[in-house]
């Protein structure tokens, strides 16, 4: 593979340059790419299974098209003397997972691993680690809300509908199939509400392992429930409902909570962008906040509930005539990596890479999987959200309405055809539309 900073390989079509054109030199360049990405992915979207995979690089877009900082990933200091070794274990466990330097993540969670150590050895150190663990975890939680925040109450209102207006869209790409077709499934890392909070302006109905309306819990069980409604005069027939999806958030989100009352995973009324000082944040996170790697340690498994996410993640990739589309992953999770491995040794499986970079993370995955099964758009020009959903996704429409006008035109005679002045050349249409 030529990798170079604007590369797309879909199908027979493909580019690779360092350096894009300007003015008309690169509207003829977008032309050209986009008669091949576009109906590519429209055929590769129809796929039987289909599924969206987000990580940050999303939440990073509409951000940035909003002026508004998306939360970050970096390396914190908890102030303990346990910090050397703490970020010593992260930065091997990083290492190991190919993912360069250590994150936050990786941080906290040598840092539960640590607190499990020193509640046998050490109690009042373990309770001095894990306030530290907890304050660096709160101010975590806050800047979720402040991303948040920044997107839905950006100052420049033009910039902040164009984001929003950007985000239906790309999620109507994928959503827009006929009702008698599987759902698609959206799989994100992200511990962020901006996919649902983009579902809810697009008028998508999501469906999780949650259940309740006030009290909404994540079961175990209930993962086929689906939509379905009675068309009037028409009994015994019921028909699926458009515009529904599934949503699994792999990590866990910032509103998700254990009640050590119920001893269940309960999803807390935050709002969208809610203040610091909300009633339904947290006092101390590090004990219920479920977002991965917090164990929650009440619960009986450690695995729980990831355990059960990631059964739904194989379930619904590792299987024939299946796609996933990754948008904003950075391919820094080994285990989300190894299921996408796994699935890609199906035949039949098809992956649509879109990165902002080909990142050697990137370069690494696609290096293990045969081309054929691989569509890439790789660089800051198909990675640019709003580039992407003007030009190379598909129309977030179920097209009928165009496939009608192509099979009409073929019955119709038009201006400069053969015999076209009385008739000829072209079948007439038929004395009733089919419309």
């Amino acid at each position: 593979m030529d990798w170079k900073k604007h590369t797309y390989r879909a199908g027979s079509h493909s580019d690779a340059r360092d350096d894009l054109p300007d003015g008309e030199e690169l509207d003829k360049f977008v032309a050209r790419a986009r008669k091949g990405i576009e109906p590519w992915l429209s055929a590769v979207f129809q796929a039987e299974h289909l599924n969206l995979l987000v990580g940050s690089g999303l939440t990073i877009a509409v951000g940035h098209m909003a002026g508004a900082s998306a939360t970050g990933m970096s390396k914190v200091t908890f102030g303990t003397a346990h910090d050397p070794a703490i970020d010593a274990h992260a930065d091997a466990a990083a290492a190991v997972m190919k993912r360069g330097g250590a994150n936050i993540e990786d941080q906290f969670r040598s840092a539960l691993a640590v607190i499990g150590g020193l509640e046998v050895t050490d109690p009042a150190g373990a309770d001095a680690l894990k306030n530290a663990v907890d304050a660096q975890l709160t101010l975590f939680l806050k800047s979720l809300l402040e991303t948040e925040r920044g997107i839905v109450a950006a100052t420049d209102a033009e910039a902040r509908q164009s984001a929003l207006s950007a985000l239906q869209s790309f999620l109507l790409s994928f959503a827009s199939r006929a009702a008698s077709r599987e759902r698609l499934h959206i799989f994100t890392t992200n511990y962020d509400r901006l996919i649902e909070h983009g579902c809810d302006l697009a008028g998508l109905r999501s469906i999780d392992r949650f259940v309740g309306a006030l009290n909404p819990v994540f079961r175990a069980s209930r993962v086929e429930v689906d939509v379905h409604y009675n068309p009037p005069g028409i009994r015994g027939e019921p028909r699926y409902m458009e515009g529904v999806v599934r949503l699994t958030k792999l990590h866990g989100s910032l509103d998700w909570c254990f009640d050590k009352s119920a001893r269940q995973i309960v999803r807390k009324g935050i709002p969208f962008g809610a203040l610091d000082g909300h009633s339904e944040m947290p006092v101390r996170p590090i004990d219920t906040v479920m977002i991965y790697p917090n164990p929650a340690k009440d619960v009986e498994t450690t695995q729980y509930p990831y355990a059960e996410l990631f059964r739904d993640f194989a379930a619904a990739v590792c299987r024939p005539n299946a796609v996933v589309v990754a948008y904003g992953y950075g391919f820094g999770d080994d285990h989300v990596n190894r299921v996408l491995l796994d699935m890609l040794t199906i035949p039949s499986t098809h992956m649509v890479i879109i990165a902002h970079s080909a990142s050697d993370r990137v370069k690494a995955f696609c290096a293990n999987v045969r081309d054929a099964q691989v569509t890439l758009l790789i660089g800051p020009h198909f990675g640019d959200l709003s580039a992407l959903v003007e030009h190379y996704l598909p129309k977030p429409a179920l097209d009928y309405i165009t496939g009608r006008m192509t099979e009409l035109l073929k019955r119709r005679p038009f201006d400069g055809a053969p015999g076209a002045a009385d008739g000829g050349g072209v079948p007439p249409a038929s004395p009733v539309d089919p419309f």
